[in-house]
């Protein structure tokens, strides 16, 4: 007999414990799984509810921001700052522009102010230029003293006075002393002729000096152009 009841006693823990643990406790245990579970099920739709009512109000908020007359007034006052910004800054952008422009035409009439009296010197100047060229190289040997004199003078008179010219930007250029290209903008071609020696389009003989004041040409150069072909 105290064999059966060893056997009896040696069913598991957990079952000893189940059997022992009231019905009431059990369903009650069930019946809180049963609601979470149903609580769980539920919990997205109610999710998806307060989602929407949240939108609801958002919408009723923003009907609400577009009729409140501050927010209208703070608008316009926006607006307003814009376009103020706007013009002040077309303004000064007209501004600045006019100040370059009015350099520019102080500049030019600075640089160019003395083009017609330049202009007018310009047949002195090959005047004196033609005197110096006449006189021949072999009778500047000393054999006559005046004469040397005379020609060192005139030609002082020119280097002093081109070098004047120049400090105020009139300047003297003559493409054939280093046989440049003829170029449209500087050089008045007056005739052409074949060059053996020379490439199409050189310039190898000066007729008139050319002149410019601050870079522009006042008077291009007359000049004569090699021709071969």
């Amino acid at each position: 007999m105290s064999f059966r009841f060893l056997a009896r006693s040696a069913r598991p823990l957990s079952q000893a414990v189940e059997s022992r643990v009231p019905f009431s406790f059990r369903a009650v245990q069930q019946g809180r799984a049963v609601v979470a579970v149903r609580n769980y099920s539920a919990t997205p739709e109610t999710g998806a509810k307060e989602n929407d009512v949240a939108a609801e109000n958002a919408e009723k908020a923003a009907e609400g921001a577009k009729d409140d007359p501050t927010l209208k007034e703070l608008e316009a006052k926006k607006k307003e700052v814009a376009d103020v910004t706007d013009k002040w800054k077309r303004q000064i952008a007209e501004y600045r522009n006019l100040q370059e422009q009015t350099k520019r035409e102080v500049r030019a009439a600075k640089d160019f102010a003395l083009q017609s009296f330049s202009r007018d010197l310009l047949d002195s100047i090959d005047n004196l230029d033609r005197a110096l060229s006449v006189v021949p190289k072999e009778k500047l040997d000393g054999s006559n003293k005046d004469l040397l004199d005379l020609h060192s003078g005139l030609k002082m008179t020119e280097t002093i006075l081109m070098s004047t010219l120049k400090k105020h930007g009139l300047e003297r250029f003559d493409p054939s002393a280093e046989s440049d290209k003829f170029d449209p903008n500087m050089h008045e071609a007056t005739f052409q002729t074949p060059q053996p020696d020379k490439q199409d389009g050189t310039v190898f003989f000066c007729q008139s000096k050319g002149f410019t004041l601050n870079g522009r040409v006042i008077r291009p150069a007359k000049v004569g152009v090699v021709r071969n072909s």
